[in-house]
């Protein structure tokens, strides 16, 4: 079944941690052997041939660079021009696969359409990857003025947080309201069609955001905070706040997100226990909420600054994904509910979305 994965930091994963996302996971993981400058060498899940191989033929796609003032201590840029150009290089590399037919970007109705038949009427092996570009925090924005450059280029989803504060809003583990900035922001957002990514907001900023923005909202990769206690989650009023709206919830795969008590660099997978089943708990507490499988969906963030060692137990590479429709069936969904949450929801929800803009 096609998967489609609402969020993957595959740039990123190419220009810092240096990795050829055209080769195997096993030749990557040989490659990083021995090296310790990041805590998941040797142990990443995701290149292409492995999202082939498990047939997750569509991504959205991120660019991602924090700009960080003198007295932020989470890693970043020195300054948002900085930022800026640390994401044009990750748009080089993506423009770099398109050219070697590795990737193909998705903007309207119409490529989306083209790509959704190529995956579906028997792929070829080396079919290209679609991808819907989405920025990762809004730091890079230079000014709000420049998210019309973003959007030439073919931006269609931007989440205005990350973690701590941003130049925007401020994200997870931080609080604090919208200032001019970031309504500035929302406010063009809305002018050129730009999805909301409700992912990362504050739950100060997230509720603001929802009241100011009258656009397409969706969060990429969000866990339930009724299962995980966190600021990360959303708690049972956002996410029925974001099925009002018509959004679509992708679920993560990062595991101190998807069972409660884990310690970032200290649990792991085995002790925890957490398998891809736990996926599972948070995409059926959205579809209580919800009342049926419209809203739920796949956003894993694998390979998201950790590797096997912060993800399921029972995944080797993302290929494991294809494991999810049988798992979804065990649990008694229809086949055209597991079709929805494996795809059919992000397709729904771009075609409405850009229809209308």
């Amino acid at each position: 079944m096609l998967i489609f994965d609402a969020h993957l930091d595959l740039s990123m994963n190419a220009l810092e941690w240096n990795r050829d996302l055209t080769r195997p996971v096993a030749e990557i993981r040989r490659r990083e052997e021995g090296r310790t400058d990041k805590v998941d060498r040797a142990k990443g899940t995701v290149s292409l041939p492995e999202m082939r191989r498990g047939q997750v033929g569509l991504c959205v796609a991120t660019l991602i660079a924090r700009y960080v003032k003198p007295d932020n201590p989470l890693p970043g840029w020195h300054s948002p021009e900085i930022a800026w150009a640390q994401t044009q290089g990750q748009l080089a590399w993506y423009r770099a696969m398109e050219e070697a037919g590795e990737m193909v970007q998705i903007c309207d109705v119409a490529a989306l359409d083209r790509h959704v038949r190529l995956w579906q009427d028997n792929p070829p092996d080396r079919a290209p990857i679609g991808y819907v570009l989405s920025l990762e925090g809004a730091d890079s924005i230079r000014t709000p003025a420049h998210l019309e450059q973003a959007y030439a280029e073919g931006l269609r989803a931007l989440g205005p947080a990350h973690y701590g504060p941003g130049r925007y809003a401020y994200g997870t583990h931080a609080s604090a309201p919208l200032e001019q900035p970031g309504r500035e922001l929302l406010a063009e957002m809305q002018r050129l069609g730009i999805i909301l990514d409700a992912t990362h907001l504050c739950d100060e900023a997230f509720w603001q955001a929802l009241d100011i923005f009258h656009g397409p909202v969706w969060a990429s990769h969000n866990n339930c905070r009724a299962l995980v206690p966190d600021q990360r989650q959303f708690d049972d009023r956002q996410i029925k706040a974001l099925i009002e709206r018509g959004a679509v919830i992708g679920a993560a795969l990062d595991a101190w997100m998807m069972v409660p008590g884990w310690i970032r660099g200290k649990t792991t997978p085995e002790e925890a226990g957490v398998k891809l089943a736990h996926m599972l708990d948070h995409i059926d507490h959205v579809c209580q909420l919800a009342g049926n499988a419209r809203h739920a969906a796949v956003g894993t963030d694998l390979d998201g600054g950790y590797g096997r060692e912060q993800s399921p137990g029972d995944l080797d590479t993302i290929a494991d994904l294809q494991r999810l429709p049988e798992m979804l069936r065990n649990r008694g969904y229809s086949e055209a509910d597991v079709a929805l949450i494996l795809h059919g929801n992000w397709l729904r929800f771009l075609r409405e979305a850009w229809a209308k803009s």
